[in-house]
Parts: C-alpha cells; sequence; structure tokens
C-alpha cells in the first residue's frame, strides 16, 4: 500500500470566501468547486507529509496548516497588504524556516514557511 495523497479540509459555512482567500494570498487554483466544496491546487508535486506535534516551536501553538511557499517574505507581504491577522510575525527560526503564521477567515491557524537555503 502507498498513500498517494493527503488533503487538508477546512471545516467552513463560508467556502466561497475561504477559497477567495487562498487564491489569493497563494495563487492557487479552483480545481474543483461544487458549492458546499471547495478544492485548491498548485501544480507542484510534493511529498506527503504528517506531522504530530506537541507545540509550534518557539513557544508557539501548533497550527492547524502549515504550507511551505517558495518566497515567504513576499507571502508576508501580500498577507499584509490583504490586512490579513498575523499571528506570529515573521521570524527566522533556529532549525532553518523563515515563517509566520496567520489566521484564515474560517479562524485556522497557519504556518507559512520557507526553508533558509
Amino acid at each position: 500500500m502507498a498513500v498517494k495523497r493527503i488533503v487538508a479540509n477546512i471545516a467552513t459555512e463560508r467556502v466561497a470566501e475561504v477559497r477567495a482567500f487562498y487564491s489569493e494570498l497563494l495563487g492557487l487554483e479552483t480545481a474543483m468547486d461544487m458549492g458546499w466544496i471547495a478544492t485548491l491546487a498548485s501544480g507542484a508535486q510534493a511529498l506527503t507529509q504528517v506531522s504530530i506535534m506537541s507545540e509550534g516551536g518557539s513557544g508557539t501553538p501548533v497550527p492547524e496548516l502549515s504550507i511551505e511557499v517558495d518566497d515567504v517574505d513576499a507571502t508576508y507581504a501580500r498577507a499584509q497588504d490583504m490586512g490579513c491577522d498575523i499571528a506570529y510575525d515573521l521570524t527566522d527560526e533556529p532549525w532553518g524556516v523563515r515563517r509566520f503564521y496567520l489566521r484564515d477567515p474560517a479562524g485556522k491557524l497557519v504556518n507559512i514557511l520557507s526553508h533558509k537555503g
């Protein structure tokens, strides 16, 4: 048996608003929209991963989603321009990532990061 995909599900009554938020912030494309469910995709291939956490690192709470982007600084600037609720400011962490947390319109805590190279 092989895991082919893991999908993050965000529970909300405001599907269109949350879909638009992730599309605008991250440039994700709508792969499917049936009204009650919308699936967004980037087209990029990534490893299938699940993280099991007791904290979010650096004393932060465990985020409900972690999203790796190619340019966290540009994403942070876009989040600020959008008026996003920044819950943890842009930070270089000692384990080699640069990241920030925000709350999406459904109230989910989202970790947005890039690996420092």
